[in-house]
């Protein structure tokens, strides 16, 4: 099971990541905070200290079109906060 999905760059999450050490993930919908506290430290090689979830439903959305009112939602996604020990830092840049 993949349990990282992405990680989340705002501005936000970066601004907290400079002055926190805490770092976002969209993460798989089943995963608790012990497998991603693992799968954290296992791909990046750190020490995380906590870790916080949040689950987002996703939003009904109608648009108006030649053919009719289209109707739909978006999809559901889990959001990890992740908060790490010490100098360990996370670089998402660090590849391109």
């Amino acid at each position: 099971m993949r349990i990282l999905i992405k990680p989340i760059v705002t501005e936000k999450l970066t601004i907290q990541g400079d002055k926190l050490n805490r770092y976002g993930f969209e993460v798989d919908r089943s995963a608790n905070k012990l497998q991603i506290k693992a799968a954290v430290e296992e791909m990046y090689g750190v020490k995380v200290l906590d870790v916080n979830t949040v689950n987002y439903q996703g939003k009904r959305k109608s648009r108006f079109t030649k053919a009719g009112l289209l109707s739909g939602r978006a999809n559901h996604f889990k959001k990890a906060f992740v908060t790490l020990a010490g100098d360990d830092k996370i670089d998402f840049y660090s590849n391109i």
